[in-house]
């Protein structure tokens, strides 16, 4: 008869122990990585839930749709319009970026191509024009070279089409790629699918030369730059909050899997600015290469060319909100975007919030530049098209007197002298035009059918 070791009962009761000091360990790492490391890992947390949102959806201040245009509107457009004239290159098709600056982004040219749109579903121009216009734009984009042969670099020259660097000098090279400036593009498409679809054949061959696929990794969008050190090709992942779901709205239409650049919530956290939480990105430039910044723009756009999700438009609409309580507070109309400004370094994106500081204005290298906050001529503009409330009149009278007759709608004022920041370009232009084109004809314009009549 063999003998049976007795289990010892100290065992049996610290097992369970061990366990769950273990269980608890474990978790207090996964937390503590988390709070110090965003990066690594994304946490959903809301503070609103659906049902939430569609029972204050009937409170939101939307503008109604779908009205006859008043003479200042048109007047408005037709002034935004005169930008596209002036910066035109026919025999390209492209448009300058910035007023007589002969270098163009995707994503401004994006813009050039959907105020010529808006400018003929707004009855600006006629037929034949649209029609040129797109037609000479289409050819070049079947013909221009591409980086590494795989997708649009991120700058060319709208005179020569040779890929440049942002300070529009020749790279036999090129710079990379933005896959938000792709993705905007990409929306683009799709409304001239649906709307003009006998353009459906020459969409089909600009993207057939695409490699698209490489601007996608793990359903997120990635991004080819090179560095300034060296010039060694880096991959980024590209787009924060509210860009990064923007942007990914116009793979998804193409049909792309872009599920985890299209999540509100993966790595969401709220700051309290001004009474109001505000949804910011947890990933910080300490651990990220590209800035988390919360601004007018995404949301407007979004709302314009889209329409809003049940999340861009809590998020956004608590963005005005906190503009409105900022203004309140400074006595000072407060209206902040992304912005080409007429000095040095030219371009600046005034922020509620970036890289941990609130109300930021910050240079694209990330250099703070307070006294270079400016209110956004184009950001007012899209709240007020998009929102009927008194703070938004009082943006949009203050943008109304933004112009040059002959070149278009100024990009703001500088906050600290009161000095107009006159620095004209595509983007400003384009968002007006965009935003008058809202009103007459709704917030899904891209998936709505043509109508417009002469």
């Amino acid at each position: 008869m063999t003998n049976k070791k007795k289990p010892n009962r100290w065992i049996a009761i610290l097992k369970p122990l061990v366990f769950l000091t273990g269980l608890f360990c474990a978790i207090w790492i996964v937390l503590w990585i988390e709070k110090t490391h965003p990066s690594d890992f994304g946490f959903y947390r809301d503070i609103f839930t659906r049902e939430e949102i569609i029972r204050k959806r009937q409170n939101y201040p939307l503008r109604p749709t779908g009205q006859s245009l008043s003479d200042d509107d048109i007047r408005i457009a037709r002034i935004a319009w005169k930008y596209f004239e002036n910066n035109y290159n026919p025999e390209t098709g492209l448009v300058n970026s910035v007023d007589q600056y002969h270098a163009t982004t995707f994503w401004d040219l994006t813009s050039s191509l959907t105020a010529v749109l808006s400018a003929r579903e707004l009855r600006i121009i006629d037929d034949a024009t649209m029609h040129h216009r797109l037609e000479t734009a289409f050819n070049t984009l079947e013909n221009m070279v591409l980086y590494d042969n795989k997708l649009p670099n991120k700058v060319y020259n709208t005179i020569t089409l040779a890929m440049t660097t942002y300070d529009n000098r020749p790279t036999e090279r090129g710079t990379g790629w933005s896959s938000m400036d792709i993705g905007r593009f990409l929306g683009f498409c799709k409304r001239i699918l649906v709307n003009y679809p006998e353009y459906t054949p020459r969409i089909e061959r600009i993207l057939k030369r695409w490699s698209l696929e490489s601007a996608i990794k793990d359903a997120t969008l990635i991004g080819i730059g090179l560095s300034f050190k060296d010039g060694v090709e880096k991959e980024v992942q590209e787009g924060k909050l509210g860009y990064e779901e923007y942007c990914a709205k116009g793979f998804s239409k193409m049909g792309f899997d872009v599920l985890n650049a299209l999540s509100y919530t993966d790595f969401i956290k709220f700051v309290d600015i001004n009474g109001m939480q505000i949804g910011v990105d947890v990933r910080e430039t300490r651990h990220h290469p590209s800035y988390n910044y919360i601004l007018s723009d995404p949301y407007v756009l979004d709302g314009i060319e889209y329409g809003f999700d049940i999340n861009s438009l809590e998020l956004g609409y608590r963005v005005l909100q906190a503009l409105e309580k900022e203004s309140n507070n400074r006595n000072l109309l407060v209206c902040v975007g992304e912005n080409h400004i007429d000095q040095p370094p030219y371009f600046v994106y005034n922020t509620l919030y970036s890289n941990g500081k609130k109300w930021n204005c910050v240079s694209e290298s990330g250099d703070e530049v307070p006294e270079l906050k400016t209110f956004s001529t184009g950001a007012a503009f899209g709240w007020y098209y998009l929102f009927d409330t008194p703070f938004t009149q009082k943006l949009f009278d203050k943008a109304l007197s933004l112009y040059d007759e002959d070149l278009g709608w100024y990009s703001g004022v500088y906050e600290e002298s009161g000095e107009i920041n006159k620095a004209i370009t595509a983007n400003v232009n384009s968002l007006v035009l965009c935003a008058v084109n809202y009103k007459q004809h709704g917030s899904n314009i891209y998936m709505r059918p043509t109508m417009y009549e002469d």
